[in-house]
């Protein structure tokens, strides 16, 4: 099978993360893109929603969407979630495409065995507001040494933001052209958000 990987905090999924989702198993041709909401993201500030309220809002943002999974892979262990052992987690034989955005792409070669990360999955970058698509040197040289490439997405980016989005939370504003009405509905039923996070 050819599996697209979309990870991130998801603090909350928003419409950008399934137009992505949605895009890049089209383009790719891929059998499915699992979203995989990370558990405890070591190089973030602590998250406004648990593991397990990030994974159900997930799930439900993904109803109905063709081909989208809700992986718990991530939020299932405990400690900080590192790529690599979620990519040592995963079955063996398929074919495994790892999703980035442009900034986590600039990040890259900060992730723990990044170089073992880019030998055991096909990269894929796409376009994010205020993020130049840049690719590190190390990166760039790796690639080149051995003989793989960086799929850039044909994706045009939403100016959409977790950070937006909780801000407009706790200022009581309308989130109804950013999130699923059934994400917002699970917000306001378990009072996410009404506190500033980071």
């Amino acid at each position: 099978m050819r599996i697209g990987l979309l990870g991130g905090s998801f603090d909350p999924v928003h419409c950008a993360h399934l137009a992505l989702a949605s895009t890049a198993r089209e383009a790719l041709n891929l059998d499915q893109v699992q979203l995989i909401p990370a558990g405890q993201p070591w190089q973030r500030p602590p998250l406004g929603a648990t593991p397990t309220q990030r994974l159900e809002m997930v799930s439900r943002a993904i109803e109905g969407h063709l081909g989208l999974i809700a992986n718990p892979i991530e939020t299932d262990r405990t400690g900080p979630t590192y790529t690599i052992e979620t990519l040592n987690a995963l079955p063996q034989g398929s074919d495994y495409f790892w999703i980035l955005g442009a900034d986590q792409l600039y990040n890259f070669c900060t992730w723990r065995q990044w170089s073992e990360i880019a030998a055991r999955v096909q990269l894929v970058v796409a376009q994010r507001p205020g993020s130049p698509l840049t690719v590190p040197q190390e990166l760039a040289q790796w690639l080149l040494t051995n003989q793989r490439e960086l799929i850039e997405l044909p994706f045009h980016p939403l100016d959409v933001s977790a950070n937006e989005i909780r801000h407009r939370i706790t200022r009581g504003e309308s989130t109804s052209d950013l999130i699923p009405e059934v994400v917002a509905q699970y917000i306001s039923e378990h009072g996410l958000y009404r506190q500033r996070t980071a």
